[in-house]
């Protein structure tokens, strides 16, 4: 379930309120291209509620990625979760996406 907030300085902002798993990965895939169309100039994806992401998960992320440099607008991924850290600290993926991550005071890798 994703949940879509305002235009904030021509950025569509997305919240993602599930986990990104095998388990609803298409109908997250269907919501979220359906936002990367001629009149997005960046989309915004918040990702801190995202307790458990997978391979699935992550593949629709680099979809999105490569959505985003075919149609000419920024993707931007923001408040990154600890799981989502720990996948792309795994497997290096933060300079790829090349948005800053926060990680928490109080985070304790697992």
């Amino acid at each position: 379930m994703t949940e879509k907030t305002n235009k904030k300085d021509e950025a569509l902002c997305v919240s993602i309120k599930d986990d990104m798993t095998i388990y609803n990965s298409q109908s997250l895939k269907e919501t979220l291209l359906s936002y990367c169309h001629s009149g997005t100039q960046e989309l915004q994806l918040d990702l801190s509620a995202v307790t458990e992401i997978d391979s699935a998960g992550l593949q629709l992320l680099l979809l999105l990625k490569a959505e985003a440099q075919k149609r000419g607008f920024t993707l931007r991924l923001v408040q990154h979760s600890e799981a989502v850290i720990e996948v792309f600290e795994l497997l290096k993926l933060g300079m790829y996406f090349g948005d800053p991550i926060v990680i928490p005071a109080n985070w304790t890798k697992s």
